[in-house]
């Protein structure tokens, strides 16, 4: 069998296999959580914490949209003392929540890449120093991270009210879900048969379809970053909208996954700054228990981060396109047939 065939049919396999054992998760932490937890009246109890840390820390880099399994799942457990509580100034501390869970994973993110980070901090130091960027150069690709974060740091700002809304609403989250999904699958899509085309081309022509980070322009890194900013609506993933923005401005898979993974983590600590000082009200018990998710969703990311970097030096975005059809679709079903699963969501879209 020659060996183009192999890889085919090995890239198969492992698609099936991800579509697989995610399937099999998503059922499972449905099952076992809605078991086991039982929700306190005012305040997330700790399995609820637990459960929601591992979901973010896994879910987060994984092109899945975390916020849309942190607001579906919790719909669909019936656990509205987490989403419609007013333990927070009169709010429900959801939200700021998700954002310190959030915290956890941006901590991971740094760490991981941490030489990343060191090498962003000196090359803007010195071009601001110096009064001069280079296009084209590793200390450019500091520049893009920047330029990548302003139309999501916007957006955030100015919509932040009709946002959080949505954060009330299991049913809009698991719509998009799907969305989600088909944007992946498409993109993927434009992606091989790009790579159709190169094929028939010389290793030259081939070199230039795929373009290192650093040659993006400004303009193309605003694109990756508005894409970005579809993130901040609940069931789209911020690493799928911008990896599929990298693949469209002709990134490799691996360059994009880097840096979609770069870009999350300056919103992230944005974020963080605004919502997470609503919840130093709360007891110190509790806060206790959300620095312990806070551990735990970093753990869980940074594992999640080292699989996918790997993941994507060959990686296709197919697994995860079937795996947000499915569970978007499943969730879907049991919050349209359920009625009592969907009393927020139906009073969220319809206000």
């Amino acid at each position: 069998m020659p060996s183009s065939q192999k890889q085919v049919l090995n890239f198969s396999k492992t698609s099936k296999n991800i579509y697989h054992k995610e399937s099999i998760i998503f059922m499972s932490v449905l099952t076992i959580a809605s078991i086991v937890a039982s929700p306190q009246p005012h305040q997330p109890n700790i399995i609820q914490i637990l459960f929601l840390a591992l979901l973010q820390g896994v879910t987060e880099l994984f092109p899945i949209s975390s916020l849309g399994h942190t607001v579906i799942l919790p719909g669909l457990f019936g656990w509205g003392n987490i989403q419609n509580g007013t333990a927070c100034g009169g709010e429900s501390c959801f939200l700021p929540l998700i954002v310190a869970l959030h915290f956890g994973t941006s901590v991971a993110l740094i760490i991981y890449f941490w030489r990343d980070w060191l090498q962003v901090i000196q090359t803007v130091i010195t071009s601001v120093k110096d009064g001069e960027v280079k296009p084209g150069t590793e200390s450019w690709v500091s520049w893009l991270i920047i330029i990548g974060c302003i139309p999501a740091g916007l957006i955030g700002v100015f919509l932040q009210k009709p946002l959080g809304q949505l954060f009330a609403s299991p049913l809009i989250a698991a719509a998009f879900l799907v969305v989600n999904g088909s944007v992946l699958f498409v993109g993927e899509l434009m992606r091989r048969r790009s790579e159709k085309h190169m094929a028939i081309m010389d290793v030259k022509e081939r070199e230039k379809r795929f373009r290192p980070l650093a040659s993006l322009s400004w303009k193309e890194a605003i694109v990756v970053g508005l894409a970005q900013a579809l993130a901040l609506i609940p069931g789209f993933s911020r690493s799928g909208m911008t990896i599929v923005a990298g693949l469209g401005v002709r990134l490799s898979h691996e360059d994009a996954a880097r840096y979609s993974f770069l870009l999350g983590t300056p919103i992230i600590l944005a974020a963080s700054l605004i919502e997470i000082p609503l919840l130093f009200g709360q007891p110190t018990s509790q806060l206790l228990l959300i620095l312990l998710g806070m551990v735990l969703s970093g753990i869980a990311a940074y594992l999640s981060t080292k699989f996918l970097m790997k993941y994507f030096e060959t990686g296709r975005l197919d697994p995860f396109a079937y795996y947000c059809w499915g569970a978007g679709l499943i969730a879907l079903i049991l919050l349209l047939t359920v009625p009592s699963l969907n009393t927020s969501g139906a009073q969220a879209f319809l206000h």
